[in-house]
């Protein structure tokens, strides 16, 4: 293959592997949360989407809350009640921007893949800083749940 073919002649850039073993779990500001966020926007690469994996230990929960960014959900393991639906292995959910998460809990704990990325109408951002790496959790009555 040619450098010219390889490189996209210069206008694309080649993609990135992690590992989710190569990562820390890290503090989610939602009850029972953990998570391993492979990708985050940075300053540097304020587009790249929080990709990863949300770990949930049974009895993980949090409200109703909205995003104007827009996400996709996959679920590994466990079930989940969300908005009253129960999602079990191989369930995708995808959320538009903007959007509302539903009351969410499980009983059984589990693991989910998610991807927020930048939303195409609203614009908005993911966030990273301070929801998914937090050093202590905020009481649930603090965090911002307005729709």
């Amino acid at each position: 293959m040619s450098e010219a073919a390889r490189t996209g002649a210069g206008r694309h850039l080649p993609y990135e592997v992690k590992h989710v073993d190569d990562v820390e779990w890290e503090t989610i500001r939602w009850p029972g949360e953990t998570g391993k966020m492979l990708f985050h926007p940075r300053p540097e690469r304020p587009t790249e989407p929080n990709a990863g994996i949300l770990r949930l230990e049974p009895g993980a929960h949090h409200p109703i809350h909205n995003h104007d960014f827009a996400q996709v959900w996959y679920v590994l393991k466990g079930e989940f009640r969300i908005d009253g639906h129960l999602c079990t292995p191989g369930a995708m959910l995808f959320h538009p921007d903007p959007h509302f998460e539903g009351a969410f809990s499980t009983e059984t704990g589990g693991e989910i893949l998610i991807v927020q990325y930048p939303g195409p109408t609203t614009k908005g951002l993911p966030i990273y800083n301070g929801r998914f790496n937090m050093k202590v959790r905020k009481p649930l009555h603090e965090e911002r749940t307005d729709l």
